[in-house]
């Protein structure tokens, strides 16, 4: 079993690589897929990304098509999006919030930003609260203790969603009938 001490140092430490450090030529469906392995915290051996996920990820377009059978950075950012938001929401919100994110208002390297600037906060309030709590914790009440701020967490986080989706379909009302005006 893997010591609490351990993955306190990973929390803290490992965090997935900026933009500019990024490779920025054209690699390979095995290469990404060694790379993402560094890119994010896994759970465990089942928890790595594949080649058949990366191709359902492109097939429903939560991940842009490779040129030829080569991928980029851009590539990258999305599947360390993906492998993180993963665990806490369905593909069809995950897909929502990274086309705001990563192809909305804003380039993909700045959206890239954004979303690993929150995931260090939240990896790094999570590490001082374990370390708060220390080793000697009854295991059952930090368990719980963590699942009700992941419980807190997705709770606000689903709401933001439903604002977002209520903004979008607002947007496309709007456009719509300003379509239908011109037409007239």
């Amino acid at each position: 079993m893997e010591q609490p001490s351990a993955f306190l140092t990973q929390l803290r430490s490992q965090r997935p690589v900026p933009w500019e450090q990024l490779p920025d030529f054209a690699l390979y469906m095995d290469q990404i897929l060694s790379y993402m392995d560094r890119q994010v915290i896994r759970f465990d051996n089942e928890d790595t990304l594949t080649a058949a996920m990366v191709n359902n990820y492109t097939k429903s377009g939560l991940v842009p098509r490779a040129a030829g059978k080569k991928y980029n950075r851009e590539h990258l950012a999305y599947l360390t999006a993906i492998c993180v938001l993963k665990h806490v929401m369905s593909t069809r919100d995950m897909d929502l919030l990274i086309r705001e994110e990563l192809q909305g208002r804003r380039s993909v390297e700045a959206g890239y930003a954004a979303f690993c600037a929150s995931l260090d906060k939240a990896l790094t309030l999570t590490a001082q609260e374990m370390e708060e709590r220390g080793e000697q914790e009854d295991l059952a009440d930090a368990a719980i203790h963590f699942a009700l701020i992941s419980y807190a967490a997705g709770a606000a986080s689903s709401r933001y969603v439903a604002l977002l989706r209520e903004r979008q379909e607002a947007e496309s009302s709007s456009r719509k009938t300003k379509k239908e005006k011109e037409r007239d």
